[in-house]
């Protein structure tokens, strides 16, 4: 069993910065945390405990988020896509316990790389979404999100080519998030994962971490135009199928 105790204050504090600044991340664009934090947190938790650790910070954050500004989300884009979400997240399940899904990740890697660049080279007419777009998207947000833990980057592909309001998007994609991160967070407290009180005393300890870095976040956004928005968007985007491809290339 991992013991929080057991981290020096060295550790700790790099944990604690890196975490303040993946949820910068999110305070600003509603996804992404993992890409900064995970591999940081692999050097002092057992992997088994990141994904839950995260899930339940995440919804936090995101309930904060919502909380705060949950009004400002645009519900019937989220009418849309959560019905889409959990079926592809039962699709996902399917997958993962019949086959071998790594090479999903080289196929969906490739395409949001090549979508990232794509749209940071600033060669595209500006577009939107129809409304039939939420198939395809919300059910690989789905499904990728039950058998990587990692959606959100589909979802807000979806959402840029759908809302014009920088704020809108950000909260609809946190709230997406939430939903998201709520289902993961009661299958493993199911599971008896946050049996482990070492793991919930951690996330306590992070908890200050992840408010400030949202706080931040959504300071930054604020102050953003919708392009420079959007651009940080596709930034996050392409790393997220950048660390895809790492992530096949590692286990082939």
């Amino acid at each position: 069993m991992f013991d929080f105790t057991g981290l020096s204050l060295s550790a700790y504090l790099i944990i604690f910065a890196t975490l303040a600044v993946g949820y910068v991340i999110f305070g600003i664009v509603g996804f992404g945390t993992a890409l900064v934090v995970s591999p940081v947190l692999a050097f002092y938790v057992p992997v088994s405990k990141i994904v839950p650790l995260l899930a339940l910070l995440d919804f936090c954050a995101a309930a904060v988020n919502v909380g705060r500004d949950g009004r400002k989300a645009n519900w019937q884009e989220l009418r849309r896509l959560l019905p889409l979400m959990v079926a592809g997240s039962l699709i996902g399940a399917a997958i993962l316990l019949n086959t071998r899904p790594d090479v999903l990740l080289l196929g969906l890697g490739v395409f949001v790389v090549g979508y990232a660049l794509y749209s940071l080279s600033g060669v595209r007419p500006q577009h939107q979404f129809s409304p039939a777009a939420a198939l395809p998207f919300g059910a690989v947000g789905g499904v990728f999100s039950a058998l990587f833990g990692s959606g959100g980057f589909v979802y807000i592909i979806y959402l840029t080519g759908r809302i014009a309001d920088k704020t809108s998007i950000r909260l609809t994609q946190t709230t997406l998030i939430g939903f998201s991160t709520f289902t993961r967070v009661v299958l493993f407290a199911l599971a008896g994962v946050y049996l482990d009180t070492s793991l919930l005393w951690l996330a306590l300890l992070l908890a200050p971490g992840m408010l400030a870095g949202t706080a931040i976040g959504r300071r930054i956004t604020l102050k953003m135009s919708r392009e420079q928005f959007i651009r940080v968007i596709n930034l996050v985007v392409l790393a997220s199928g950048i660390m895809l491809l790492v992530r096949y290339f590692a286990a082939a």
